[in-house]
């Protein structure tokens, strides 16, 4: 397990490419049979992957958390990118079809994660955050997380938004989960920007064609910064950050929020005018 710790905004601000893709992009999370983890100080969340193949891949326990099971004081949100698959916790089967949402909460001992067809595998995203409330272990398919078509084709941000782990959907004790599919011709995300300083957000990048990225922009609305991001990147965003992106095709990616306030419509909004 990687361990980053937390960076303040002037820090930021004087950081160059190297310095900013080693503090808030995760290049190799998705490996095929084997899980891999990035430890945040930015509200202790934990940033996960997994491409199980022939044998299921079992949630580990790295010695870091200093627990007696991954989840003994965590819950996770677990959204399926790839093939079908099925995630097994203490005895019970979920199914993850593609973009389908399992939620396992605190206390949940064994889990594990597999692949209906190793040849068309699986690919599981896992972001956790600690837990003081336990709530049920629940799978969500993507029609049932309310999808919301907003944006225009007119600028170029024309996306559906899929709500999984929020405050009318899957119940969690503070952990916010779901997913934007950006439609063709479409290439900007979370624009206009926002903030919310009550709680930090992890982007995971999807669907991005071979050989094209997505400009990801972060920092202070006054004092932005970008990060190139290509297929299956993730990237942490400070709760002081902005987080938004533009492709040079449609894309897909995966939102995931935890800290204080628990309500997806928490946003600090920043008009374009405003940014630099």
């Amino acid at each position: 397990m990687q361990i980053r710790f937390q960076n303040s905004p002037k820090e930021t601000a004087g950081m160059g490419t190297r310095d900013l893709r080693d503090n808030f992009l995760i290049e190799d999370l998705m490996k095929p049979g084997q899980l891999t983890w990035v430890y945040s100080h930015y509200d202790r969340v934990i940033v996960g992957g997994t491409i199980p193949g022939k044998t299921p891949v079992a949630l580990d326990n790295p010695s870091e958390l200093k627990a007696d099971f991954f989840l003994q004081r965590r819950e996770i949100g677990i959204i399926n990118v790839g093939g079908k698959g099925s995630v097994h916790a203490d005895g019970t089967r979920f199914e993850a079809d593609r973009m389908d949402c399992v939620y396992l909460g605190k206390g949940t001992k064994e889990v594990s994660f597999a692949s209906d067809d190793p040849t068309q595998p699986a690919v599981f995203y896992l972001l956790s955050s600690p837990a003081h409330q336990t709530y049920p272990n629940t799978r969500y398919t993507k029609e049932q997380a309310s999808p919301v078509e907003t944006g225009d084709a007119l600028t170029s941000n024309k996306r559906v938004i899929y709500k999984y782990i929020h405050d009318k959907g899957i119940s969690s004790s503070q952990l916010v989960m779901g997913l934007t599919i950006l439609q063709p011709g479409s290439v900007w995300n979370t624009m206009p920007a926002h903030t919310h300083t009550r709680r930090m957000e992890a982007y995971f990048y999807f669907d991005i064609p071979e050989g094209h990225r997505v400009f990801h922009f972060m920092g202070e609305p006054a004092e932005t910064r970008h990060l190139l991001v290509a297929n299956h990147q993730a990237v942490l965003s400070p709760p002081w950050s902005i987080h938004s992106g533009a492709g040079t095709a449609n894309y897909a990616f995966i939102w995931g929020m935890a800290g204080e306030n628990y309500t997806y419509t928490d946003m600090d909004a920043v008009p374009i005018a405003g940014l630099k």
